[in-house]
């Protein structure tokens, strides 16, 4: 086995490693025992800039490299992460307090899109048209966009920056990540230790690990990116989506942003399948994904025996350390995040809901909680929720649950549960979210399906053929064979 990378406080800026000029450390912790991992030199503007500018001069060359030779890179970089399969994942259960079971999920999520993308390199493909003018000739050339701003969050850091990251690369971009505070090495620092030493040139990848308030504005205005790549909250995506196309350069925007899934059991589902997937789609990771069930809707036919069922199996969950294998249910990020979980507990038991499941914290420990007899007018049905926590509705028939699912601001994902597949389709398609799974839970990921939200979870769709169009862009060339005839 290769030895485990070392240095990791240092920053890759503009072709080199080294410490950020902000003056500030950021220190780095492990949300269960809340001990020192790392200390950072945080990044700064001038650091930022450097960065980008590298991005944009060495990006030509890149772009330049054969498919096949980029593809390798991809390659090699699956390989690193088989042979640093333990490395990695031990860095995900400490830095972000991920379950070994949700770890190894989400290295798995990674590596594929890996693969998938380094498939990409040799899918970029132009066209001949056409032309409406005697001795023309017009094509169209699929090109990369140049540089691309990768702002990555902090829940699944290694997949969720590597879903833009391995894409772009792959398609001849250059890349800067900005990771989450809470999550600088496997949101960042780690993957691009795997890419130079999978044989990407310096330069073409930086990460500049900062402060919002310092550099945060200045990521997105840059005149250098093409494109940012946001994933995390509605409220700070669409303060993006606002600088990306409002400044004065404009840019693209993928933005991925917060969720409401509605998980709905129609009268005819199989009750124990249904609980087993609303378990694991509402616990895993302790519930901090945008994808995660935010919402259980029951008809009122069976409701009593799912919320009988349900409840008695998230009892059983174990709540504890991360590193332990049988450990479901772990640590919430930091002690914001869990005081705004609390604060959702107690503003749920105020608004009436039922508390059928409750537990009491311990440090970052949050058990599972469960509540009944809510409404879509409680903040509990209409907020993201982000933790282990999950209000239960009562539908009057399969229409009153497709209103209360399209009853949200938000559209990312969706469950429905049914006996009869063709009735779970035509429900799922009047469901207004990106992406629907027919008896089977909201947090799913296909490296080859398109992965996007509507309404406010977002603009723009990830993986496959999709994000291959998001990260490139058409150029019209005409080439006037024969002498033209102009009219004066």
């Amino acid at each position: 086995m290769p030895r485990d990378y070392q240095n990791l406080e240092q920053l890759p800026l503009a072709g080199e490693w080294r410490a950020g000029r902000a003056g500030k450390t950021l220190e780095v912790v492990d949300p269960f025992d809340q001990s020192a991992l790392l200390s950072i030199s945080m990044a700064n503007a001038e650091d930022l800039d450097a960065s980008y500018r590298k991005a944009r001069d060495v990006h030509p060359d890149w772009a330049q490299t054969p498919a096949s030779e980029r593809a390798g890179v991809m390659h090699k970089v699956v390989e690193l992460m088989d042979e640093r399969r333990e490395e990695l994942l031990g860095w995900l259960i400490r830095e972000s307090g991920s379950t070994r079971i949700k770890a190894q999920a989400e290295l798995a999520a990674a590596r594929a899109i890996t693969l998938e993308s380094a498939a990409m390199a040799n899918r970029v493909a132009g066209m001949a048209m056409e032309a409406q003018v005697p001795g023309k000739e017009s094509r169209v050339f699929r090109k990369p966009l140049g540089v691309i701003g990768i702002i990555s969050p902090w829940n699944f850091p290694l997949h969720l920056t590597q879903r833009s990251l391995a894409p772009a690369l792959a398609l001849g971009n250059s890349v800067v990540i900005k990771p989450a505070s809470d999550t600088p090495l496997t949101g960042g620092l780690l993957l691009a230790r795997l890419f130079e030493e999978a044989g990407l040139p310096a330069g073409v990848l930086s990460v500049v690990v900062g402060s919002g308030s310092e550099i945060g504005d200045a990521f997105v205005d840059h005149e250098v990116p093409r494109l940012i790549s946001f994933t995390g909250s509605t409220q700070v995506g669409k303060g993006i989506g606002k600088r990306a196309v409002g400044g004065d350069h404009l840019k693209h925007v993928a933005l991925e942003l917060g969720g409401n899934s509605p998980f709905v059991v129609l009268d005819d589902a199989d009750i124990e399948q249904a609980v087993d997937a609303a378990l694991v789609g509402k616990f895993l990771h302790q519930g901090q994904i945008c994808m995660a069930i935010n919402r259980i809707i029951v008809d009122e036919s069976v409701h009593d025996a799912f919320v009988d069922r349900f409840v008695a199996r998230a009892r059983s969950l174990k709540v504890g350390d991360p590193a332990q294998d049988d450990t479901v249910i772990g640590p919430i990020i930091n002690a914001k995040q869990r005081d705004g979980l609390l604060e959702m507990i107690e503003t749920a038991k105020g608004e009436g809901a039922r508390v059928m499941l409750e537990g009491e914290t311990q440090g970052q420990l949050l058990p599972p909680h469960v509540f009944t007899e809510v409404t879509n007018d409680m903040s509990l049905a209409r907020n993201e929720i982000f933790g282990p926590l999950v209000g239960i509705q009562k539908a009057r028939d399969e229409a009153h649950a497709l209103e209360l699912a399209n009853g949200t601001e938000y559209g990312l994902s969706a469950s429905v549960f049914t006996a009869d597949i063709a009735r779970g389709e035509r429900f799922a398609r009047q469901v207004e979210v990106g992406m629907v799974h027919v008896n089977d839970m909201p947090v799913n990921d296909d490296p080859r399906a398109p992965f996007g939200g509507e309404k406010n979870s977002g603009l723009g769709r990830f993986n496959g053929d999709w994000v291959l169009e998001e990260f490139t862009t058409d150029q019209w060339v005409s080439l006037q064979v024969e002498p033209r005839q102009y009219p004066f």
